[in-house]
């Protein structure tokens, strides 16, 4: 049943032109009381390859961890401008996440102004997230004041786990620190403290920025 389903997602377009083209012969041979029912029928499948399209298979790669094979099928979106506006967002955040895996930190920067353009009310718990990735990626690029912007409000909006909100903090504070801002340092540093993150990377940073801070005067 899953191939079965699977299938019926890729070739939605082809099933859709094949079962109006039946409609269309059974219009002609036995008239549109039948017809019609095979015409809506290819009507929906018509409106859910560009409106819906393979994005539950994009998921679905995506938390296995198939990167490649996620990346095909959203290749395969010719037109996401068509989707419904919370697979729309979803789209674009799934492809610039793939971008951050491939380091293309342009591509994936373009992909969260277009998921944050789409303003999906079904999709806002993302918005912090997106600014997040914003922010890292201004981080990266050396554009420290629109880091600062975007990671400040991406803690505003809301980030989904502590992991996050402290890795957030830590940016900030390392903002702060080439500022020479040294209270903000220590009082973004404390927050991602506080938060006792798990992540291996973050306590390895929360150890070595704390060697700075202890140097800090005041």
């Amino acid at each position: 049943m899953k191939k079965i389903w699977r299938f019926l997602i890729l070739y939605r377009l082809y099933v859709a032109i094949v079962v109006i083209a039946i409609g269309v012969w059974v219009n002609i041979s036995s008239g549109i009381l039948i017809a019609w029912i095979i015409y809506l029928l290819g009507l929906i499948l018509l409106v859910g390859h560009f409106m819906v399209g393979p994005m539950r298979l994009i998921q679905e790669s995506v938390e296995a961890g198939e990167f490649e094979e996620a990346r095909r099928l959203l290749n395969t979106i010719r037109f996401p401008r068509l989707l419904f506006k919370p697979l729309r967002q979803a789209y674009y955040l799934i492809r610039s996440n793939l971008d951050m895996v491939n380091q293309d930190l342009s591509s994936a920067e373009e992909n969260i102004k277009k998921s944050l353009e789409t303003k999906s009310k079904t999709m806002k718990e993302y918005e912090g997230v997106s600014y997040f990735q914003l922010g890292a990626i201004a981080y990266q690029k050396g554009d420290l004041k629109t880091a600062y912007a975007n990671l400040r409000t991406a803690i505003r909006l809301g980030l989904p786990d502590k992991e996050n909100t402290a890795a957030a903090y830590l940016q900030l504070s390392a903002i702060a620190m080439n500022r020479r801002d040294f209270k903000a340092v220590k009082m973004y540093f404390k927050k991602a403290k506080d938060l006792r993150p798990t992540t291996p990377e973050l306590v390895k940073q929360i150890k070595e920025m704390e060697k700075y801070i202890t140097r800090i005067p005041g």
